[in-house]
């Protein structure tokens, strides 16, 4: 379903995208990373409406970018590295502002425990998928990619349950996490 989903945001930005033909989508991609820093901020500060509003405008270059790059025929090794490294950028510093902002703790769970398992997890998504594909498997399986993450946080802020959703984050990253491992011991030998 996530990958219909993925065509429909695509086909719909491709018309975007031509118009985007003198940008470097590499461009695109670090105003992503800037908008989330932004976004970061505003949930230090527990204005997480705002900081919802900025992490969705940073996933819409997150998507825009990868779309002007193929529309224009400008993909390149380097500009999936960079924005591979720009999304682990912006997951820390997003996760990290609703931390500092105390808007993670769950009961008696601390805040920053939660957090950073949202964290670690997040990261543990891309490398078990970075590893795969360095051993020769393709494992983009799994329930928990970055777009339902930054989804589930963004529908966290706007309804002002921003714990549940970075709880959410964490659970899910470690499933798809495990998701991966299992991919990956059946397809590798």
């Amino acid at each position: 379903m996530l990958e219909r989903i993925k065509e429909y945001v695509r086909a719909a930005l491709r018309p975007l995208a031509k118009k985007f033909i003198d940008t470097n989508p590499n461009t695109l991609t670090v105003l992503g990373l800037l908008i989330s820093f932004i976004s970061a901020v505003f949930f230090a500060r527990d204005e997480v409406v705002l900081a919802g509003s900025f992490l969705l405008l940073s996933g819409f270059f997150d998507a825009l970018d990868g779309e002007v790059a193929r529309e224009n025929k400008q993909v390149t090794s380097f500009g999936g590295f960079l924005d591979s490294v720009c999304d682990r950028f912006a997951d820390a510093a997003v996760i990290m502002g609703a931390i500092y902002g105390g808007l993670t703790d769950i009961l008696s769970i601390p805040g920053w425990l939660i957090g950073t398992a949202a964290i670690v997890g997040s990261f543990m998504v891309s490398y078990t998928r970075a590893r795969a594909e360095a051993a020769g498997a393709s494992a983009s399986v799994g329930i928990g990619e970055r777009a339902v993450r930054v989804m589930i946080i963004v529908v966290g802020a706007f309804i002002d349950m921003v714990n549940w959703a970075v709880l959410v984050v964490a659970v899910l990253s470690f499933i798809t996490v495990f998701q991966r491992i299992g991919y990956a011991r059946k397809v590798l030998k």
